[in-house]
């Protein structure tokens, strides 16, 4: 501890610990600067975020209507509304397992740098640099997928809200593309010149999600222009024909539930741009679940409650279901419309806010020398103050990728697949190494679960993560053909093996790792 006493010392320029030992306000505002320190960094961007913002943003980015409602088909595939909503209440349980054990390590070591960097700190000598290097590529291929699925989601579901309009109108794979390149170039100029306004779209995000759901419910609920179902079928239908899965239909059927929270870690990346994230970072991303979990049930019951038939739903156009069925829930296109648009403007908000936290992601890597190009990628941009030239990157990456949908009608699923997959296995790794290692490390942390609960939940957290893992791996239907394989793995690996031959190359005579750190504890 006296070396993190010295190392802050010094850089106020004063001799011993006065400021450190003054209650505790090493981990205020006013110590952000010498915390940043202590973990190796030098503070380089604004700290405009609050707990409040940071909640705002995780919701955000779990967008419930839309990360639910985009991939709903799944959910339809499996079985209807068993799945949507007693998968929901399962999923939320597995997934705050997920944030709490992310909340522990985001306070021990709050950086922009987030799993990687832990896994190097909670790491044996002998292997940190390499766990790191895979955590932290790891990281950042969910990062760019998670944020091209929501992107290309936007997409295709504003293709789908013309076709409520247009039912003669058919959007082609080349349309689709010009159409998701178009949001791209909107979320870039958005992030990249409104640095200053984010934290307020964020405030703005929250309060216009909870005012959709609410409007949502009331339409669905009052119009049902198919009926209303009773409050057995409503809560327990269950059909197991649809997928081909049979009995493990309902697996399937939790994939948008899964999404919804997929990239809750994501706001880790913000660390830097908090004031004592050491507290406030944990609290919200501790929060997200359970507040959008609850937000979420006043959209997904009455959707439920008013589905019209499954065989139906899977006939959607470009495979959104949620604008299909808003439009004959409501009995007429402009009625499905004008709920759809409500979801497109939310996922407009999770798009600028996953963005932010993508190229905040980017930036971080490379500012360590783990991706080509690092010192290119890693500068930040004064006058805006964010790092611009990753978020061109993050977007390159993006554009890219979104050339699968050319060959595969379904490349979203793809992405959506991805994704989970990489960001699960990025929050696995350090969880893992933690426990390996007895959780000495986060046991010391400001904000905490303890000896006792927090290895029980971390166990939860890790089986929950290799389950998502190979649901995200699966076909959604079956029979398999070339054009409805679900290609995750492949891109997954692809990428893997890029950063491999990267390594193997270039990489290992650079990168070393982040800065050691004995991190920030509670009597720290």
């Amino acid at each position: 501890m006296s070396s993190i006493k010295e190392k802050i010392a010094s850089q106020n320029g004063s001799p011993g610990s006065a400021d450190f030992e003054n209650g505790h306000t090493q981990l205020g505002t006013v110590h952000d600067v010498e915390n940043l320190t202590v973990l190796g960094y030098k503070p380089e961007l604004q700290r405009n975020r609050s707990m409040f913002t940071l909640l705002f943003q995780s919701l955000a980015i779990a967008a419930m209507p839309y990360g639910f409602g985009g991939p709903l088909i799944s959910a339809i595939y499996g079985g209807g509304q068993l799945p949507m909503f007693l998968g929901w209440i399962v999923v939320l349980i597995l997934d705050e397992c997920i944030a709490l054990s992310l909340s522990e390590l985001a306070s021990r070591y709050p950086t922009s740098a987030g799993p990687y960097y832990w896994s190097f700190q909670l790491a044996s000598p002998k292997y940190r640099t390499v766990l790191s290097f895979i955590t932290g590529w790891t990281w950042l291929i969910g990062n760019w997928t998670i944020t091209l699925s929501v992107n290309f989601g936007f997409a295709s579901m504003l293709a789908a809200a013309i076709s409520l309009f247009e039912p003669e109108f058919t959007v082609g794979a080349w349309q689709l593309l010009l159409i998701f390149y178009a949001v791209c170039f909107l979320t870039f100029f958005l992030v990249a010149y409104g640095n200053k306004m984010l934290p307020m779209v964020d405030t703005f995000c929250a309060i216009f999600t909870a005012i959709s759901i609410i409007v949502t419910c009331i339409c669905l609920s009052v119009k049902a222009d198919v009926g209303r179902h009773s409050p057995s079928y409503t809560l327990g239908h269950y059909d197991t024909s649809l997928s081909g899965w049979n009995d493990f239909s309902f697996l399937i059927g939790v994939l948008p539930a899964a999404y919804t929270f997929s990239a809750m870690g994501m706001i880790t990346s913000m660390a830097e741009e908090c004031s004592e994230p050491t507290i406030k970072l944990p609290n919200a991303l501790s929060l997200c679940v359970p507040v959008g979990g609850i937000a979420g049930l006043f959209f997904i019951i009455p959707l439920c409650a008013t589905l019209p038939e499954l065989a139906d739903i899977l006939k959607a156009p470009v495979g959104q279901a949620l604008p299909y069925i808003f439009g004959v829930v409501m009995g007429t296109p402009g009625g499905g419309l004008a709920l759809t648009v409500l979801v497109l403007i939310i996922t407009l908000f999770c798009s600028i806010s996953i963005t932010v936290a993508a190229s905040r992601t980017t930036w971080a890597f490379a500012r360590d020398n783990a991706i080509p190009f690092a010192s290119l990628w890693s500068k930040v941009d004064e006058r805006h103050g964010t790092p611009i030239l990753a978020l061109v990157l993050t977007t390159a990456i993006e554009m890219l990728l979104g050339l699968i949908n050319l060959g595969s009608s379904s490349a979203f699923l793809a992405f959506v697949s991805v994704g989970v997959i990489s960001l699960a296995v990025s929050y696995g790794i350090p969880i893992v190494i933690s426990l390996f290692h007895s959780r000495r490390e986060v046991n010391s942390a400001r904000w905490t679960m303890g000896g006792f609960i927090g290895p029980v939940v971390n166990l939860f957290a890790v089986a929950w993560i290799l389950l998502e893992v190979v649901l995200f791996s699966m076909p959604t239907s079956l029979p398999v053909t070339e054009v409805s394989m679900n290609y995750a793995i492949v891109v997954f690996v692809g990428f893997m093996v890029m950063s491999a031959i990267w390594y193997g190359v270039y990489a290992r005579k650079v990168y070393r790792g982040p800065p050691e750190s004995d991190g920030l504890t509670v009597d720290s």
